[in-house]
């Protein structure tokens, strides 16, 4: 029986503040990418950085209990990050948030463990994009784009990947369309594009993929873009066949929609939201990670 596939998703963490529910719950891009990996069947490890509060400990309880490695998680002075989010009608708005210390670059350490994974998964809020050559040396890389659609920063990242994914709920399936087949064509191997309760296609070498979304009564869509980029990533590493990998990647992503946060292991929110910032400010301000001094 092969082993399964081995995946790290290295960068960007919050806790996701339910304000009007005084609960909070972990996420980010990539810790929910090495939770849902690992719910598909892989073997995934998560670096990132978290503090000593009650965020962080939440964070890395979690992944523990999911049954994912936390051994390159650095714990740094400082506050962990967090995003402030309502729900209405079932879809999530962003209020704020504060990136606290996650956004780091990675060590020598880091570097050094890639070749033990069959891929890296990391994405745009987590700000390594100069780091993705190193990546692409030593394995394969997923990333996600989330809604930025700009053809230079496509044209820049896609070379480095093996799977690239954008989110694009309000597009038109022709305009989709033209946006998988230009990150395939800009150098990505293969290239993924949820559409909400449209379902995703999948675009590749072997060609173009759609299957549509499995309908659920949502409670809330945090992460159910992240569930399905993972079990696509698991499902390509698989050596599975595209439609299966899509149907499979849809039914997970519906059943993410059927509970509250990206995961779930809610806690009372505790964090201190005095430091919050618009989500303008926040892309504003922040600047790309900078080397570790052992880098």
């Amino acid at each position: 029986m092969p082993r399964p596939a081995r995946i790290l998703a290295f960068g960007d963490n919050v806790v996701d503040c339910y304000r009007d529910q005084n609960l909070m719950f972990p996420g980010g891009n990539c810790v929910n990418h090495a939770v849902f990996a690992s719910r598909a069947g892989a073997e995934s490890a998560y670096a990132g950085a978290v503090c000593d509060d009650d965020a962080g400990r939440l964070i890395r309880q979690a992944l523990t209990e999911e049954g994912v490695d936390i051994s390159s998680v650095r714990i740094e002075p400082g506050q962990t990050a967090y995003c402030v989010i309502e729900t209405q009608d079932g879809e999530r708005v962003f209020v704020g948030a504060n990136l606290g210390v996650s956004i780091i670059a990675p060590s020598r350490a880091d570097l050094a463990r890639l070749s033990d994974f069959d891929a890296i998964h990391t994405g745009r809020s987590s700000h390594v994009d100069a780091w993705l050559p190193r990546f692409a040396e030593a394995t394969k890389v997923s990333y996600d784009l989330a809604t930025v659609h700009d053809p230079e920063r496509i044209a820049q990242v896609a070379p480095h990947c093996f799977l690239i994914a954008f989110s694009a709920g309000d597009a038109s399936r022709e305009e989709a369309l033209a946006l998988a087949e230009r990150a395939h064509a800009a150098g990505a191997r293969w290239s993924l594009v949820t559409r909400g309760i449209e379902g995703a296609l999948l675009a590749g070498g072997t060609g173009i993929f759609e299957v549509p979304a499995k309908p659920v009564d949502p409670i809330d869509t945090l992460g159910a873009g992240d569930t399905y980029i993972a079990n696509v990533l698991v499902g390509l590493l698989d050596g599975r066949q595209p439609e299966a990998i899509l149907t499979k990647a849809a039914e997970a992503a519906a059943q993410t929609c059927l509970m509250r946060g990206a995961f779930g292991h809610q806690a009372p929110m505790s964090v201190d939201l005095s430091n919050i910032m618009s989500l303008e400010a926040v892309y504003l301000t922040t600047r790309p990670a900078k080397a570790s001094e052992d880098a």
